[in-house]
């Protein structure tokens, strides 16, 4: 299952804390908010869809190949009665 980029960053933040233990919470914090910077610039580069576009596509695929079917039994059933 894909994280989404919250919880990419709420993992990354989780885990400069542990290797940083000792480093004070403004150094972690500074790191953090520059390792945000860099993924999100790296995820905006991305061509990524939201999931709700995804959802929209996938539903209209589903339509698209269930009427596709259809017309593939019937175009048969018409070969048949012309035969």
């Amino acid at each position: 299952m894909l994280l989404s980029p919250q919880e990419v960053l709420n993992t990354i933040h989780e885990q400069v804390s542990q290797i940083l233990p000792d480093a004070g919470k403004s150094a972690q914090e500074d790191l953090t908010a520059q390792l945000k910077i860099l993924i999100n610039g790296v995820i905006s580069k991305l061509d990524l869809v939201t999931r709700e576009e995804f959802e929209t596509q996938q539903l209209v695929l589903e339509t698209t190949r269930a009427k596709l079917e259809q017309l593939e039994k019937d175009f048969a059933e018409l070969e048949k009665k012309s035969a």
